[in-house]
């Protein structure tokens, strides 16, 4: 199977802080292939035999900035662990309109195939968010997202708006508040 050609920026690239602009509809069809190819990386990047021959680090989410193109976009895949199935989510200009009170964090921390290093720390995010989003056809969404998955859609509306997950973390106590959050 053949990896599609996608390249990740890295966390020094200046563009992954720039705020990225709302697509308008129809879609290119250059943009609906990018997605489908960063949906296929994606799925690619989880496989640990095809991972470690392509030398691919796993990711479950990748936004259009992380390639260098400044569109509200991201996709998510996400291997369910029992069947082996790909949960998959394209997303288009996402705005999320409500959130839990609770907040969470990864227990192993944040990754991201933007940042090529181990950064020791917690992100807090809402256990769960409401997200009005449009689809690859440019028809309005709403979709509700809890735990891992309400992570990862954080995560990539962050880099959205130039923030990457590092940013988030307090430099000066980087396990800030753990006490007050449950870890997932």
């Amino acid at each position: 199977m053949e990896v599609p050609k996608i390249k990740v920026l890295d966390e020094k690239e200046k563009i992954l802080h720039t705020v990225s602009k709302e697509v308008s509809f129809p879609l290119s069809d250059d943009d609906k292939k990018l997605i489908y190819d960063s949906i296929k990386f994606l799925e690619l990047s989880q496989d640990e035999d095809v991972a470690k021959k392509c030398n691919l680090r796993p990711g479950m989410g990748l936004a259009f900035i992380q390639m260098g193109l400044p569109k509200r976009i991201f996709v998510i895949a996400n291997k369910d662990e029992d069947t082996g199935k790909f949960e998959t989510h394209i997303i288009i200009n996402p705005e999320i309109i409500s959130q839990s009170e609770e907040l969470v964090y990864v227990g192993e921390g944040e990754g991201c195939l933007s940042v090529n290093r181990y950064v020791e720390g917690i992100v807090p995010r809402h256990a769960r968010i409401t997200v009005k989003y449009n689809d690859i056809d440019g028809n309005e969404k709403t979709i509700r997202v809890r735990e891992e998955i309400a992570v990862a859609f954080q995560h990539e509306i962050d880099h959205l708006n130039g923030i990457l997950f590092v940013d988030r973390i307090d430099k000066k106590d980087p396990f800030k508040n753990q006490d007050k959050m449950r870890e997932l």
